[in-house]
């Protein structure tokens, strides 16, 4: 392990200043998935700054109806929070699939938005990799690429995001709240946070070097039933071939709206915005889902190993919305 230097900060201000204030430095909280990058020499900061006894570990309720979500809530937390699993089950649905109990004890809020790619090419570092180093290539276009992107991916880089948690955040429109080294805050759509990979795939996110989530924010829950599918290959501690985060209103026997977000198929959490509006006024029906899924896949490209996951996220998506319009 390279050697580096530790503070602990005393504010959110004093800690976007002190990663901005030098290049190679990285905050720290969980650090669930940045020590092991450390351990194998992909991520090498020279200074970490700890966040972890921020006091942003809260949850509260905003003047709209929704919840305001602190960087610091471990997942634990969050998934057992008995609001977040009345209004927002699909929430709690997506953290209680992610990871073990052991890691949801200490992962973060912010910590598993900006967690990076499990792509094996990435943590190999005898193997090209466009996020790992900007112009080596990308291994996995022509080797093992069973769990990569089939929307969204470049010829620079198919790997994909593998946040559960995310995934059920795009379908309820949340919004993440930052601060720059400055003091000054924005507040980003999460559909506006991971970039794609395009011809930057080592540029994952549109935060400022020593910008900070502070928190983020659901607004009031959606009418409709919330669902979250997650289909892997074995049962827990393990991460999504493909999964969809699902909310369908319905009148009658026709929905009124839906709102889509597919996890395992792309470098960001995906939102079907296509297969939003196919369904929106069409009766319930399986014509319908299969519509919807046949728009909502309509652009995937496959690689090879990774074929299969374009019917599977198809099939997946017909179910979750079944079991969606089902109960709602």
């Amino acid at each position: 392990m390279q050697s580096f230097t530790y503070e602990r900060a005393a504010s959110a201000e004093q800690a976007a200043a002190a990663v901005a204030a030098q290049p190679d430095a990285k905050f720290i909280s969980g650090g669930t998935n940045l020590l092991d990058l450390m351990k194998l020499e992909i991520e090498r900061p020279a200074h970490l700054v700890d966040i972890s006894r921020l006091p942003l570990d809260r949850i509260e309720e905003t003047a709209a109806g929704g919840l305001r979500v602190g960087a610091q809530v471990r997942n634990s937390d969050l998934a057992a929070d008995p609001r977040v699993r009345s209004r927002y089950p699909m929430l709690t649905q997506a953290l209680l699939a992610g990871a073990s109990g052991q890691i949801r004890n200490k992962a973060s809020t912010s910590g598993n938005l900006l967690q990076r790619t499990r792509c094996p090419y990435f943590y190999d570092r005898n193997m090209p990799c466009n996020k790992r180093e900007q112009g080596s290539g990308c291994a996995a276009l022509q080797g093992f690429n069973r769990t990569h992107a089939v929307l969204g991916a470049s010829e620079a880089c198919i790997a994909v995001h593998p946040s559960d948690m995310a995934v059920a955040m795009a379908g309820l429109d949340a919004r993440i709240e930052t601060i720059s080294p400055g003091g000054e805050t924005r507040t980003i759509p999460i559909g506006d946070l991971h970039r794609l990979p395009e011809a930057t795939p080592h540029v994952e996110t549109v935060l400022g070097h020593g910008e900070m989530i502070a928190a983020v924010t659901l607004p009031p829950p959606p009418p409709g039933r919330q669902v979250y599918r997650k289909v892997r290959d074995r049962a827990s501690y393990a991460f999504a071939l493909v999964s969809v985060a699902a909310i369908v209103e319905k009148s009658g026997d026709r929905i009124r709206s839906a709102r889509i977000a597919m996890g395992g198929v792309a470098a960001r959490p995906w939102r079907a915005t296509e297969a939003e509006r196919t369904l929106a006024g069409a009766v319930a029906s399986d014509g319908a889902f299969t519509d919807a899924a046949e728009a909502a896949l309509a652009g995937a490209v496959g690689h090879g190993g990774n074929d299969f996951k374009i019917p599977l996220a198809k099939r997946t998506m017909r179910h979750t919305l079944a079991a969606a319009v089902e109960s709602a």
